[in-house]
């Protein structure tokens, strides 16, 4: 009797130990330490939208610009929201207002610059129906300043002619145009 109580407990203890074994070799260390935070890439996009219009007014109740998008993605890690054919009308509260265009953009956290990005097209007709047209590939608009600038190569045409450069600052509210190097024109006599 002896022996078979012997056995059983030996049994049991061979058994007990490769389960002790086993979960010996499961548990380490690198278990309890605390795992890093998921880093969020770049390009996580956390909300989007389609077909986006957005309206912003002057104190006055005048409105000062009006944007819509083919569409609109956040990006979660920057805060930068990613538009798809922007379209803005900045109307510095007249009913002239300059009609800024480009195939994408990139607009900031607070909303108050827009990174226009190819194709960049920015045009206005004025009361007496004379057209200026800025057209660039790349171009930075503060919309609420009424102010662009770009270190790209820029053509305006308007004015009777065209002038070409490299570089510009364009004060839209006062529609004053400063073009910085390389400056060319070409105009008609009248």
């Amino acid at each position: 009797m002896f022996s078979k109580k012997f056995r059983n407990f030996l049994l049991f203890g061979c058994i007990a130990a490769m389960f002790g074994a086993v979960g010996y070799w499961n548990i380490s260390p690198e278990r309890f330490l605390d795992k890093p935070v998921a880093k969020v890439e770049d390009t996580a996009i956390d909300w989007y939208a389609t077909n986006t219009h957005t309206l912003q007014y002057l104190p006055d109740g005048k409105v000062q610009y009006e944007m819509t998008s083919d569409k609109a993605e956040h990006l979660k890690a920057t805060d930068v929201t990613l538009v798809t054919k922007p379209d803005l009308n900045m109307y510095r509260g007249t009913e002239f207002p300059w009609h800024v265009t480009s195939e994408r953009g990139e607009v900031n956290p607070d909303g108050t610059q827009v990174e226009l990005i190819d194709s960049v097209r920015i045009k206005r007709t004025d009361e007496k129906k004379r057209d200026t047209l800025i057209t660039s590939t790349r171009m930075t608009v503060f919309p609420q300043q009424q102010y662009a600038q770009t270190e790209q190569p820029v053509r305006i045409d308007g004015a009777g002619g065209v002038s070409t450069g490299v570089g510009m600052k364009a004060y839209l509210k006062e529609s004053r145009i400063h073009l910085q190097s390389n400056v060319r024109g070409q105009y008609e006599a009248r």
